[in-house]
Protein backbone atom coordinates (compact mmCIF):
# COMPACT_ATOMS: atom_id res chain seq x y z
CA UNK A 1 0.00 0.00 0.00
CA UNK A 2 2.82 2.67 0.68
CA UNK A 3 4.45 2.02 -3.06
CA UNK A 4 0.64 2.97 -4.69
CA UNK A 5 0.68 6.02 -2.22
CA UNK A 6 4.22 6.96 -3.13
CA UNK A 7 3.59 6.14 -6.88
CA UNK A 8 0.07 8.21 -6.67
CA UNK A 9 2.29 11.33 -5.44
CA UNK A 10 4.73 11.16 -7.78
CA UNK A 11 1.88 11.21 -10.57
CA UNK A 12 -0.06 13.92 -8.65
CA UNK A 13 4.02 15.94 -8.92
CA UNK A 14 3.71 15.47 -12.43
CA UNK A 15 0.49 16.65 -12.77
CA UNK A 16 0.98 19.68 -11.14
CA UNK A 17 4.24 20.84 -12.20
CA UNK A 18 2.66 20.23 -15.94
CA UNK A 19 -0.40 22.47 -15.01
CA UNK A 20 2.80 25.28 -13.94
CA UNK A 21 4.65 24.70 -17.40
CA UNK A 22 1.10 24.79 -19.22
CA UNK A 23 0.03 28.54 -17.72
CA UNK A 24 3.79 29.95 -18.59
CA UNK A 25 3.26 27.67 -22.48
CA UNK A 26 -0.53 29.31 -22.93
CA UNK A 27 0.62 32.90 -21.68
CA UNK A 28 3.37 32.96 -24.31
CA UNK A 29 1.68 31.80 -26.89
CA UNK A 30 -1.47 34.43 -25.63
CA UNK A 31 -3.91 32.01 -25.42
CA UNK A 32 -6.46 33.41 -22.57
CA UNK A 33 -9.05 30.43 -22.71
CA UNK A 34 -6.04 27.73 -22.43
CA UNK A 35 -5.05 30.03 -19.08
CA UNK A 36 -7.82 30.61 -17.63
CA UNK A 37 -9.19 26.99 -18.42
CA UNK A 38 -6.10 26.18 -15.46
CA UNK A 39 -7.65 27.82 -12.99
CA UNK A 40 -10.51 26.70 -10.19
CA UNK A 41 -13.72 29.03 -10.76
CA UNK A 42 -13.22 30.35 -7.14
CA UNK A 43 -9.32 31.04 -7.72
CA UNK A 44 -7.28 34.02 -6.06
CA UNK A 45 -4.64 35.27 -7.94
CA UNK A 46 -2.04 38.40 -6.76
CA UNK A 47 -0.36 39.63 -8.99
CA UNK A 48 1.47 42.43 -6.29
CA UNK A 49 0.35 45.19 -4.63
CA UNK A 50 -0.19 47.42 -7.66
CA UNK A 51 -2.79 45.33 -8.81
CA UNK A 52 -5.90 44.51 -7.14
CA UNK A 53 -5.91 40.72 -6.14
CA UNK A 54 -8.83 38.88 -8.28
CA UNK A 55 -10.88 36.45 -6.50
CA UNK A 56 -12.88 34.04 -9.14
CA UNK A 57 -12.58 33.23 -12.75
CA UNK A 58 -15.05 36.41 -13.17
CA UNK A 59 -12.41 38.90 -12.04
CA UNK A 60 -9.48 37.05 -13.90
CA UNK A 61 -10.94 36.61 -16.94
CA UNK A 62 -11.38 40.19 -17.92
CA UNK A 63 -7.12 41.28 -16.52
CA UNK A 64 -5.71 37.68 -18.70
CA UNK A 65 -7.88 38.75 -21.63
CA UNK A 66 -7.02 42.35 -22.13
CA UNK A 67 -3.14 41.46 -21.05
CA UNK A 68 -2.38 39.33 -23.57
CA UNK A 69 -4.59 40.62 -26.19
CA UNK A 70 -3.68 44.64 -25.62
CA UNK A 71 -0.92 44.89 -23.64
CA UNK A 72 1.69 42.18 -23.97
CA UNK A 73 3.30 41.92 -27.62
CA UNK A 74 5.41 38.86 -26.40
CA UNK A 75 6.23 37.05 -23.33
CA UNK A 76 8.62 34.18 -22.26
CA UNK A 77 8.51 32.66 -19.08
CA UNK A 78 10.91 29.85 -17.68
CA UNK A 79 9.85 28.01 -14.84
CA UNK A 80 12.88 25.95 -12.57
CA UNK A 81 13.27 24.69 -8.88
CA UNK A 82 9.31 23.36 -8.66
CA UNK A 83 8.98 22.39 -5.41
CA UNK A 84 5.48 20.68 -4.17
CA UNK A 85 3.92 19.89 -0.90
CA UNK A 86 0.83 17.30 -1.14
CA UNK A 87 -1.46 18.72 2.10
CA UNK A 88 -4.25 16.69 1.41
CA UNK A 89 -5.25 14.05 -1.13
CA UNK A 90 -6.65 16.49 -3.16
CA UNK A 91 -4.74 19.87 -2.20
CA UNK A 92 -1.18 21.06 -2.84
CA UNK A 93 0.68 24.03 -2.50
CA UNK A 94 4.08 24.72 -4.36
CA UNK A 95 6.84 27.55 -4.77
CA UNK A 96 8.53 27.57 -8.58
CA UNK A 97 10.89 30.05 -9.94
CA UNK A 98 10.31 32.30 -12.40
CA UNK A 99 12.19 34.29 -15.24
CA UNK A 100 9.52 36.28 -17.25
CA UNK A 101 10.92 38.73 -20.22
CA UNK A 102 8.59 40.81 -21.30
CA UNK A 103 8.13 42.83 -24.69
CA UNK A 104 4.88 45.24 -24.96
CA UNK A 105 2.64 46.62 -27.71
CA UNK A 106 3.24 50.53 -26.65
CA UNK A 107 6.98 50.68 -27.27
CA UNK A 108 8.34 50.63 -23.79
CA UNK A 109 11.51 49.16 -23.42
CA UNK A 110 11.22 45.01 -22.73
CA UNK A 111 11.11 44.10 -18.85
CA UNK A 112 12.51 41.36 -17.01
CA UNK A 113 11.40 39.50 -14.10
CA UNK A 114 13.20 36.92 -11.69
CA UNK A 115 11.08 35.72 -8.89
CA UNK A 116 8.51 33.09 -7.54
CA UNK A 117 5.29 31.60 -7.92
CA UNK A 118 3.35 30.51 -5.13
CA UNK A 119 0.83 28.50 -5.68
CA UNK A 120 -1.77 25.99 -4.09
CA UNK A 121 -3.58 23.79 -6.43
CA UNK A 122 -7.02 21.60 -6.19
CA UNK A 123 -8.01 18.54 -8.07
CA UNK A 124 -11.30 19.22 -9.70
CA UNK A 125 -12.74 16.37 -11.54
CA UNK A 126 -9.32 14.50 -11.74
CA UNK A 127 -7.85 17.16 -12.88
CA UNK A 128 -4.90 19.86 -11.10
CA UNK A 129 -6.01 23.37 -10.67
CA UNK A 130 -4.59 26.83 -9.39
CA UNK A 131 -7.12 27.65 -6.91
CA UNK A 132 -4.33 30.53 -5.75
CA UNK A 133 -1.61 31.82 -7.11
CA UNK A 134 0.61 34.98 -5.67
CA UNK A 135 3.82 36.53 -8.09
CA UNK A 136 6.87 37.60 -5.80
CA UNK A 137 9.81 39.55 -6.99
CA UNK A 138 13.29 39.01 -6.52
CA UNK A 139 14.13 41.53 -8.97
CA UNK A 140 12.78 43.22 -12.07
CA UNK A 141 14.46 45.63 -15.06
CA UNK A 142 11.87 47.89 -16.45
CA UNK A 143 9.03 46.12 -15.39
CA UNK A 144 5.90 47.31 -15.96
CA UNK A 145 4.92 47.47 -12.02
CA UNK A 146 6.69 49.79 -9.43
CA UNK A 147 5.92 47.47 -6.34
CA UNK A 148 6.24 43.57 -6.35
CA UNK A 149 5.68 41.29 -2.98
CA UNK A 150 9.12 40.71 -2.39
CA UNK A 151 10.64 36.89 -2.13
CA UNK A 152 11.40 36.68 1.35
CA UNK A 153 14.85 36.94 2.50
CA UNK A 154 16.61 36.00 6.05
CA UNK A 155 18.15 38.66 7.55
CA UNK A 156 22.15 37.99 8.20
CA UNK A 157 22.84 36.58 10.99
CA UNK A 158 24.97 38.79 13.78
CA UNK A 159 28.78 38.44 12.68
CA UNK A 160 28.22 37.20 9.44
Amino acid sequence: MAHAKTLQDILDKAAITDVIHAYCFHFDRAEADEVLALFTSDTVVDYGPDVPTMNGLDELTPMVTRGLAKFFAATSHHISNVSINLTAPDAAASVSYVYAWHRYQDGRPTSELWGQYHHEFRRVSEEWKISRLVLYAAGTENFHRDKMHPVDRRAPSAGA
